[in-house]
């Protein structure tokens, strides 16, 4: 399809979060059709003492612009229980973030570009790097897979087995 633009997602939740985890990738499975997606990681929470959150990447085309995707992706948040005002870091029964909008470098419509937890965050950065291993992060001109290798923040998180739409598609370790 001409137009279309590779996207990864940042998908977070730390209440009730098998639910809104699967209400995100239902929605996103309903707008976009085939999904590329993480495996899904258990994380401490970041930035505030709260209940652990689950995390994944999930990757889609499309040619929506980024300005669109952000404006679904606050409504599917809204429509999931999320206080549109509240604190950056604080419980959250859905969080969904734009972290790569193809080659994309700057701000777009009022998204940053990439989003700059890629490579600070572990929660973020090691789900991208199993999905998206030889990708090329749009600035640093680095692998995601690399990145991650070189990655040392001392974040703690572990693979956990989810099941989505009735099938396994992430598995713990061990």
């Amino acid at each position: 399809m001409p137009g279309q633009v590779s996207v990864y997602i940042g998908i977070g939740s730390n209440i009730d979060r098998e639910r809104y985890v699967c209400a995100a990738l239902d929605a996103l499975a309903g707008w976009f059709g085939e999904l590329s997606i993480s495996p899904v990681y258990e994380s401490e929470a970041v930035g505030f003492d709260g209940a652990p959150f689950l995390n994944l990447v999930v990757g889609v085309k499309t040619s929506l612009s980024v300005g669109e995707l952000s404006k679904q992706f606050k409504r599917l948040e809204v429509d999931n229980g999320r206080c549109p005002d509240a604190l950056k870091f604080s419980e959250k029964t859905l969080d969904l973030d734009i972290l790569t909008y193809g080659e994309a470098v700057g701000r777009l419509d009022g998204v940053e570009l990439p989003r700059a937890e890629i490579i600070k965050n572990a929660y973020v950065l090691r789900p991208l790097a199993e999905l998206a291993p030889t990708v090329k992060h749009p600035v640093c001109r680095k692998s995601y897979l690399e990145l991650w290798q070189a990655h040392c923040t001392g974040q703690k998180l572990w693979p956990v087995d989810f099941y989505w739409q009735g099938r396994l598609i992430s598995q713990a370790v061990g």
